[in-house]
């Protein structure tokens, strides 16, 4: 594996910004954005980004793992995220850190062949984990 150096930045309490980089190239990241509003407090939106080359290192993982302990500190209970269905990598990984599947957006994505994708809606209710 890579050295690899996480950096955190929590300008707003509500959200997380985690970068991933190795020799001081950006190599990844992660957002999981909250809500101040009250009827929106308990859930974030969350996305990861990988540089190809690092697929395999764990690094999804280690983001995943670092946004869900983020999430239950913070108070976030309900953590959502899109994912485009040909990723079964990373949506076997979500599966595994108790995700489910809550919907799809047929034909949401353009690929550069002129073919189109669904879009998985996937998600977390944080407090169903502690029953």
């Amino acid at each position: 594996m890579p050295n690899i150096k996480v950096t955190e930045d929590n300008a707003d309490e509500r959200t997380l910004f985690l970068v991933v980089e190795e020799d001081n190239n950006i190599v990844g990241f992660t957002r999981c954005e909250g809500n101040k509003l009250s009827r929106f407090k308990h859930k974030a939106e969350f996305g990861i980004c990988i540089e190809k080359e690092y697929f395999g290192y764990g690094i999804g993982k280690v983001l995943l793992e670092n946004v869900l302990m983020w999430a239950d500190n913070v108070g976030i209970k309900k953590i959502s995220l899109t994912v485009v269905e040909t990723n079964i990598k990373a949506i076997n990984l979500y599966k595994k850190y108790g995700f489910i599947e809550e919907g799809v957006l047929r034909n949401d994505r353009l690929h550069k062949d002129g073919s189109y994708y669904n879009t998985i809606i996937m998600g977390r209710f944080l407090e169903e984990d502690k029953k």
